[in-house]
């Protein structure tokens, strides 16, 4: 399958959360490896726990050498002090990192792919970005300004 089958899907999972998150985005992370979908999540009720991280648990070891898909950059901070989401994929030992849309937020900002790349992951950044864009455009209208 191709990478834009994958985002597909993760954007999927993501618009079956509009209105559903709270203050926090919905965002679709699926986890590919070696051709197959090994483990997709989308952001919980309420804005937690992120899409990133059940997908990451669902995949568990598996996910070492896996690519993300996922709808919106990964974050680089918590509120909740917890690992980030761009930690929680250097952590598991993915490869590569497919985003659809940088986030605007300063929790992400940039940071969640310097982040990544930093720690030698391969990132993509816009494989349907206005999509993603589209599913939160309350979120990206509000931290634009900021």
């Amino acid at each position: 399958m191709t990478d834009a089958v994958y985002m597909s899907r993760a954007l999927e999972l993501a618009a079956a959360q509009i209105g559903r998150t709270g203050d926090n985005p919905n965002v679709g992370c699926v986890i590919e490896k070696d051709g197959a979908c090994i483990a997709e999540a989308a952001t919980a009720e309420g804005g937690r726990p992120h899409a990133e991280e059940q997908a990451l648990a669902q995949a568990g070891d598996a996910a070492r050498g896996a690519t993300a898909y996922i709808t919106l950059e990964p974050c680089a901070k918590r509120t909740s002090g917890a690992l980030s989401c761009a930690d929680l994929l250097i952590h598991a030992g993915v490869a590569r990192v497919v985003i659809a849309a940088t986030d605007p937020h300063p929790f992400a900002a940039g940071v969640g792919i310097e982040r990544l790349r930093a720690a030698g992951i391969s990132v993509e950044a816009g494989l349907f970005a206005e999509k993603a864009r589209a599913q939160n455009a309350a979120f990206f209208a509000k931290w634009a300004k900021h």
